[in-house]
């Protein structure tokens, strides 16, 4: 290699690096609730990597089996903006879109993952001065899907919840707050 080519190419190796180290985001171990927003709040929906998705939906069942839960969850659309109100005609005659959101619930269809006791929940709740997040285990998600002693919620799990897959596996789920 010549020398002028070698200065170029260090010259750009060096953006490079330069360039990576100014993004966290784009950091292969960094995790996707890293960044909160002022407010505490996780802002959703979650950024993934490669290999991995972000679904909206519902929960419709989560029951342990061994050392590890499955979970029976209904996929959805949040929609906003004009796709929210021209959805929300289509359904229902009406295109008012109350806080520029809407939930499009194609189908009914159960999708089935596997979720580690060790996966990350987090849920809104209300300790009596309002709104704030909270992070629980998966056996108490599961006690607040099936009935059991659980914190209070800000708002019911109807509201939605985001989940982090890989593969066949949920890594992360978090509940969407629906003013």
């Amino acid at each position: 290699m010549r020398p002028p080519l070698v200065v170029v190419a260090a010259i750009a190796l060096a953006g490079a690096i330069g360039l990576a180290a100014s993004r966290p985001w784009a950091a292969a171990g960094s995790s996707s609730t890293s960044s909160a927003t002022q407010s505490g709040m996780i802002a959703l929906p979650l950024a993934v990597h490669a290999g991995q998705m972000a679904l909206y939906g519902h929960i419709k069942k989560l029951v342990r089996t061994g050392a590890r839960f499955e979970l029976g969850f209904d996929p959805a659309w949040l929609a906003s903006g004009i796709t929210a109100s021209r959805a929300k005609l289509r359904d229902t005659g009406s295109s008012e879109v109350p806080n520029d959101s809407y939930t499009v619930d194609e189908g009914h269809r159960l999708l089935t993952y596997r979720v580690p006791s060790s996966a990350r929940v987090t849920v809104l709740t209300n300790d009596g001065t309002g709104m704030s997040s909270a992070t629980i285990s998966v056996s108490e998600l599961a006690r607040i899907i099936n009935g059991g002693p659980h914190r209070k919620l800000f708002e019911p799990l109807a509201s939605g919840i985001w989940i982090r897959v890989h593969s066949d596996t949920v890594e992360e789920l978090d509940q969407q707050y629906q003013p």
